[in-house]
């Protein structure tokens, strides 16, 4: 077995390389502090947009013993991971689109107080805050990834990014999970060989010989992980030659052929692959843009296209209200099969779930009247220990959601004294 492998150990072959995930002949790498036996702390945001259907989404009870909302019943399985959080706010800036101010200045560290040329309280996102820091010791300093469907284009970069450098500076999106799983794994064309594993499988059988049992279990696990996301792409893009041989006057991309939960759980796959490898530690997934009036399929779930932006507006119509909550339910239930992957992955003593903040939310609490007090707020794992899942906590009426953000922050290892109008810190967080 090898005495000492670095964290930045790659599989090589062919000009092409795959981060590793954290094996234990890594834990005594300098990467991970003098501990030895911890595993770096994560932070990712589930973005869903246009709000939720409060009266399904809200509930009564707090502490432990909570009995789960209407739309919030797919977490029974993993509530035990999951703080629920009430009353957070975001202060809406009078004058300015709601719909940009709810995606673009979500993660803002900007008081409302403190606007851009743009008009928005926008500057550095706290993702990006903290990839500061931890950008110091991944490939890539942060992953933004987001699942938007659409080529019109007939928004702007507000409704369609939540992480930004600086304002005027965004960090823009990624749509297309190939061009992300050629990102990560820095894949070159290669004509000989249809699978990134394929060239690197040399040199992993080489690796594995020296490694323990549960060291090459780990490795098996993780490159059956890289096949089954490039299986998939294989899938989505052999059913494209098939819709482009029915139809070839209107040729369709790989990422829009798939089906909404596939689309989703594909780009899910890839981010928790980035972070299981440690290529970043940062990471943000938008469900779909904001205010985005084109249809969207929801196969499934939804006979017809529907318009999620407008329906936000006929929420007041009990048959309408209805279809809003069962799209509710459909990225609840998304995030939770991504929170079950993260805790099925082994690492040090426990799992990438319990090393990790995951954090689902949005810039809105209700689309039908574009309020944000009280925003929809879950965090799944435990990061290393920081947050105190299992229950739910209602703060008091105004609290700002920048003290999340602040205490987010501090759970990754970045102490600040303040962000945009936080009063403090949450006491379940840090």
């Amino acid at each position: 077995m090898i005495s000492k492998l670095s964290r930045r150990t790659v599989l090589r072959g062919s000009g092409v390389s795959i981060a590793l995930p954290l094996l234990e002949v890594m834990l005594s790498s300098p990467t991970y502090g003098s501990s030895g036996k911890s595993a770096p702390r994560r932070l990712a945001f589930f973005y869903i947009p246009n709000g939720v259907v409060q009266s399904a989404w809200n509930m009564q009870e707090t502490g432990t013993d909570y009995q789960l909302s209407p739309t919030l019943q797919p977490l029974e399985p993993v509530r035990d991971q999951i703080l629920v959080l009430s009353n957070l706010d975001r202060i809406k800036v009078a004058g300015t689109d709601v719909h940009a101010q709810a995606s673009t200045c979500w993660l803002s560290s900007a008081a409302p107080d403190e606007l851009s040329p743009a008009g928005y309280p926008l500057k550095r996102t706290i993702d990006q805050i903290i990839a500061d820091t931890t950008g110091q010791y991944t490939s890539f300093r942060s992953l933004e990834l987001s699942c938007n469907p659409y080529e019109d284009n007939r928004e702007s970069i507000y409704f369609d990014n939540i992480s930004w450098f600086g304002h005027g500076h965004v960090a823009r999106s990624l749509r297309d999970p190939i061009e992300v799983f050629n990102r990560l794994f820095r894949v070159d064309e290669h004509s000989n060989s249809s699978s990134v594993l394929d060239l690197v499988m040399e040199d992993a059988k080489s690796l594995e010989r020296r490694l323990s049992q549960q060291d090459r279990h780990k490795l098996s696990e993780y490159t059956e992980a890289v096949r089954t996301v490039e299986r998939q792409i294989t899938r989505v893009q052999q059913r494209q030659s098939e819709l482009a041989k029915l139809n070839p006057q209107t040729p369709i991309k790989a990422w829009q052929a798939m089906r909404r939960d596939e689309f989703i759980q594909v780009m899910g796959d890839l981010m928790i692959l980035a972070l299981q490898s440690d290529l970043t530690r940062v990471a943000t997934l938008m469900t779909g843009p904001e205010r985005w009036g084109s249809p969207l399929n929801i196969e499934g779930w939804f006979e017809k296209p529907i318009q999620h932006h407008s329906w936000t507006h006929g929420q007041h119509r009990e048959e309408i209200r209805k279809q809003l909550e069962r799209l509710d339910l459909f990225h609840i239930e998304q995030y939770v099969h991504l929170v079950k992957k993260m805790r099925s992955i082994r690492e040090a003593e426990g799992t990438l779930l319990d090393n990790t903040a995951f954090m689902l939310g949005s810039g809105l609490s209700s689309g039908e009247h574009h309020v944000c007090n009280n925003l929809p707020t879950l965090i799944a794992g435990r990061c290393g220990g920081a947050i105190q899942t299992g229950q739910h906590v209602r703060h008091e009426p105004g609290t700002p959601i920048a003290n999340l953000w602040r205490s987010l922050a501090q759970a990754m290892g970045v102490e600040l004294s303040r962000v945009g109008d936080s009063t403090g810190l949450v006491k379940e967080v840090g």
